[in-house]
């Protein structure tokens, strides 16, 4: 039996607090099951802004999308989640990345890596929460026991078994960095390669008590009487695809409500995501559709 839908919105611009509040309650009555931060220099700062739309609403789960794991000492993070946890009623989600963008190491003054390296430190991470969050001894303590849920975001054979053996929400992000282009530009992956991406983690997954979440991140929500236009608009950004791809793939959701919501299902039928999150410019288009997967 699949899982329910679960709608998460990554909220990725600085407000005054009065304005983070307002729009955290917006998400929440638009029917958003998580509210999301990420972790780039630039935009909020996670566990603050999560401690505060929790306590600006009263249904959602909140959560790191993602944590950009070479920012981060293990033991000074698990203090962190732990008091979020504790300070958000338990419902925090923990999601964790090896990070992408080089610039803002080199501004924050941390090293950058190969990327093996910074799987490596993902690992260590990674090990170092599950060792430390469940220990009775562990000062302060999280809310949810034995941690709280985590998610695991990427798409290379070493993140993906990582995922495969601690997530319990593993997250594909589609995308690659995008040859000969600027540091920290991403480049869509084609339908199929993600369709192979997500066969590989299932293998890795194969012996798991529990299946895991699967969650997929949407680029950008478009509520159109005419989807070619948009593919034809977009078109520049995947010269080499069709139109068709181009609408097949779930980074774009496009049409009138009633179609996306039947490509959200379709997109669940196809690679198994059952976690669709949007990005905040997104929030309210996408707003109709949750209404309409539910009830419609």
């Amino acid at each position: 039996m699949a899982r329910p839908f679960r709608f998460g919105v990554n909220l990725i611009t600085p407000e005054s607090g009065d304005a983070w509040r307002a729009k955290c309650r917006r998400a929440e009555a638009l029917g958003y099951d998580v509210l999301l931060v990420p972790d780039h220099l630039g935009a909020p700062a996670p566990f603050p802004a999560l401690v505060a739309a929790a306590e600006a609403t009263e249904r959602p789960r909140v959560g790191t999308f993602v944590l950009n794991a070479g920012f981060w000492n293990p033991a000074l993070l698990a203090r962190e989640v732990a008091t979020c946890d504790r300070l958000t009623g338990g419902r925090l989600e923990l999601g964790l990345g090896t990070g992408y963008v080089r610039s803002e190491h080199d501004r924050a003054g941390l090293p950058w890596g190969s990327p093996g390296e910074r799987v490596d430190h993902l690992e260590r991470t990674v090990a170092e929460l599950e060792r430390l969050l469940p220990d009775p001894e562990h000062v302060p303590a999280p809310e949810q026991r034995p941690r709280p849920p985590l998610l695991i975001g990427g798409n290379g054979d070493r993140v993906l078994g990582l995922a495969a053996r601690h997530a319990d929400i593993a997250a594909f992000t589609g995308a690659r960095p995008a040859p000969g282009e600027p540091e920290g530009v991403l480049q869509l992956i084609t339908p199929a390669e993600l369709e192979e991406r997500v066969a590989s983690y299932r293998r890795l997954a194969a012996g798991r008590r529990e299946a895991a979440e699967l969650n997929y991140l949407v680029q950008q929500v478009r509520v159109t009487r005419d989807r070619r236009a948009v593919a034809r608009e977009l078109a520049p950004y995947a010269p080499d695809w069709t139109e068709d791809e181009l609408l097949a793939h779930p980074a774009l959701l496009t049409g009138t409500v009633k179609e996306i919501a039947e490509q959200v299902r379709a997109h669940r039928d196809r690679y198994g995501f059952t976690y669709f999150c949007v990005l905040e410019p997104s929030m309210e288009a996408f707003g109709p559709v949750i209404e309409e997967l539910r009830n419609g």
